[in-house]
């Protein structure tokens, strides 16, 4: 365990999660600065500007604890610099923590455990989180314009409901795949995994409620990050209770 451990927060890999995520950050900056002075050559007002990028700023806080929550669970298991390097671009929690837990089962592992990891499983782990994401990012550089001109608009000059039906289609299917992982550990004699989605679920479904229905429009930005750690809340009260 030391040993791995060792590696998985070896300097090496702090500098490459550092350097990807530096480049990230002077790329936010850059754009930043240019979308402010095209507001100012535009002729856009400055306080409306100043209020945006405040307003924007608050909004990632919130957001912000929930992916530092997921670095710390993942650090136990892969080390900081690899949890950290994947959520901090283009990872989602979600996404990471069913992908780590997959490939950790698929390479023999009974569940995602530092205790039990070894070098050759941590490859596969970071190989199997890395490889899996990266293709919305490349399809976005080499096709997502010529995939808009000639797909989307169209669909959307045509009928816009079809546009709206296959993202909601694309949406639905993707919850029913984290619904059925859970029923799956449901089956293996967990129940955590279908206690967090319900928890998270059912407050989404408030935060949604307030919003609609009592005008607390303040929630829309932080409803998902609320519903995040109130399902991380109720698998820790779980565990507490002793519930597997």
């Amino acid at each position: 365990m030391g040993g791995f451990m060792e590696m998985a927060n070896s300097g090496v890999l702090y500098l490459i999660a550092g350097a990807v995520i530096a480049f990230v950050m002077v790329m936010a900056v850059v754009f930043l600065v240019k979308a402010y002075r095209e507001g100012v050559r535009i002729g856009m007002d400055k306080k409306k500007m100043h209020k945006a990028i405040t307003a924007s700023a608050t909004f990632t806080v919130v957001p912000s604890i929930s992916i530092l929550i997921g670095v710390v669970a993942l650090s136990g298991s892969l080390g900081v610099p690899v949890p950290w390097l994947r959520l901090s671009v283009i990872g989602a929690l979600h996404y990471e923590a069913m992908a780590a837990d997959v490939a950790a089962k698929a390479a023999g592992m009974a569940e995602l455990s530092g205790a039990a990891m070894t070098g050759s499983v941590f490859v596969s782990i970071v190989f199997v989180m890395t490889v899996g994401i990266i293709w919305g990012g490349v399809f976005c550089v080499f096709g997502l314009k010529k995939y808009q001109s000639k797909v989307l608009n169209k669909v959307g000059q045509k009928d816009n409901r079809w546009g709206t039906i296959l993202f909601n289609a694309m949406f639905v299917g993707m919850v029913c795949a984290f619904i059925g992982s859970a029923f799956a550990d449901v089956r293996q004699g967990s129940v955590v995994s279908l206690i967090v989605i319900v928890v998270s679920a059912l407050f989404m479904a408030l935060f949604t409620w307030l919003c609609e229905k009592k005008n607390q429009k303040w929630l829309e930005s932080f409803s998902l990050s609320f519903s995040m750690l109130l399902g991380m809340a109720a698998a820790i009260g779980a565990g507490a209770l002793g519930i597997q």
